[in-house]
């Protein structure tokens, strides 16, 4: 028995595709086969398995407990509910590796699955790996058993474990993704005032798309928080592993700024710790870690690249200007948007301002939304390596951590390759708009000789 997959589902940190065409049951099941050979091989028995709101979760996680279980391996179905749900339950429940089947932030006819195996993410060679067992059939068999654990009561009082935040009154956008329930009981256990938005799970996203960093989708939470007047809004992505906010005034408070509030708290308690944040996040985040004592890392983007470097670096907090907030400090250190939202009002108490007064205080800077050029797959990595070079022939102040990303007297810009599809991502910020332009100007001559240019935006 083998199985082939169809190779644009088999991404660097999970598996994700177009139920019904680049991704189905027999893809679940094979996945299932192949995991649990991987879980067997390293002396594991058990694996957690959770899924999300969308209409195809079901069907996949059945498939999928057929495969993990006709390889031997028990099942722990621990049920519906956002992603750092299924991580707490591998975390702390007695098993070896979890799956959680999840579209995360991609549309509704999307699905995919995202893994951990003993405590670490299980990506890149890993996912490919499962590639090879499933085309050489090269699988464990046996028998498996499938218990059910009710976790969601245990994982929401974890969340407010040692809570002392304050009371605030709070708007919470859910974007009828798998985090609702969670919030619903969440906020029921939180002082203050809770102003709660599509909470009931729907994988049809009928009010909007669930992605809270792209601020579109962010419209009828500001419209909560002027109507109410209230202190500040959160929201989270489809399957709850990526949180946005904004402020009493309605302002969005990006992923990296939402880091420099969290870290205050984090480097009082740990003087000189180092704080991560990816490629993309803002200098003044950077600098801002500094002032307050911490040693700021500038890492790759992607939550599975974060996390193993939080591990070698034993840094407490780290995150990604796509709104994935890792916590090792008095957590587990993976990327958990409802955790990271009670830090989150945790640290406004604890600093003693109003999260408007924090946002309103933050530096100007002016930038671009991270953009994106469709890119052919072969040249993607070269483009970067040749812009790398010249830079380099130049003299240019470079970092070379995840592409190139050049400080300049005006600001610094990025340009690297996306890890996920064909696309160049860039981005770059400035103290103003000229600076901006002319930083725009620099990115647009370095495309221009590879012989690319700055086209249309590529969708997600």
């Amino acid at each position: 028995m083998t199985h082939q997959f169809d190779r644009t589902s088999l991404r660097e940190y999970d598996i994700r595709g177009i139920v019904g065409k680049t991704l189905g049951e027999d893809d679940a099941r094979a996945i299932g086969r192949g995991f649990a050979t991987r879980v067997r091989r390293v002396g594991g028995t058990r694996v957690a398995v959770g899924f999300d709101g969308r209409h195809s979760s079901p069907a996949l996680e059945a498939a999928l407990i057929d495969g993990l279980t006709a390889s031997g391996v028990d099942v722990v179905r621990v049920g519906m509910g956002p992603t750092p749900m299924l991580y707490y339950a591998e975390a702390t429940l007695e098993v070896d590796g979890g799956i959680q089947i999840t579209g995360s932030h991609n549309p509704a006819e999307y699905n995919g699955f995202k893994m951990v195996l003993q405590h670490a993410p299980f990506f890149g060679a890993d996912i490919q790996d499962l590639a090879r067992l499933a085309a050489a059939g090269d699988w464990e068999t046996g028998e498996g058993t499938v218990s059910t654990v009710d976790i969601v009561d245990d994982y929401v009082g974890r969340l407010m474990a040692g809570y002392a935040g304050g009371a605030y009154r709070i708007g919470w956008d859910a974007g009828n993704g798998a985090s609702g329930p969670v919030i619903e009981k969440l906020t029921k256990l939180l002082p203050g005032e809770h102003h709660l938005l599509f909470t009931d799970v729907d994988g049809d996203f009928p009010n909007h798309h669930p992605d809270p960093t792209d601020e579109a989708n962010l419209t009828q939470l500001k419209a909560l928080v002027a109507d109410n007047k209230l202190d500040f809004g959160l929201a989270f992505d489809g399957d709850g592993d990526r949180i946005g906010a904004i402020d009493g005034e309605g302002r969005v408070i990006w992923g990296d700024q939402i880091l420099s509030i969290l870290a205050v708290p984090v480097l009082k308690e740990l003087p000189g710790a180092t704080i991560i944040a990816d490629v993309k996040a803002s200098q003044m985040l950077f600098d801002r870690v500094r002032e307050l004592g911490g040693e700021p890392l500038m890492w790759k983007t992607g939550h599975s690249l974060i996390k193993t470097k939080m591990k070698e670096t034993h840094a407490p907090l780290a995150g990604e200007m796509s709104g994935h907030i890792f916590f090792a400090h008095e957590f587990y250190g993976f990327d958990d948007a409802q955790y990271a939202a009670v830090r989150l009002i945790r640290a406004v108490h604890m600093i003693g301002k109003s999260m408007t007064e924090l946002r309103g205080a933050m530096p100007a800077f002016v930038n671009t939304p991270e953009m994106r050029f469709q890119v052919d797959e072969s040249r993607k990595f070269a483009v970067v390596g040749e812009v790398l070079d010249r830079l380099e022939a130049e003299g240019a102040d470079v970092n070379r951590t995840d592409g190139a990303r050049v400080n300049t007297p005006d600001g610094w810009w990025l340009l690297r390759a996306s890890n996920t599809q064909d696309v160049l991502v860039a981005r770059a910020e400035a103290t103003d708009q000229a600076g901006l332009d002319r930083l725009m100007a620099m990115i647009d001559a370095q495309l221009a000789a590879s012989g690319l240019k700055r086209g249309p935006q590529a969708g997600h």
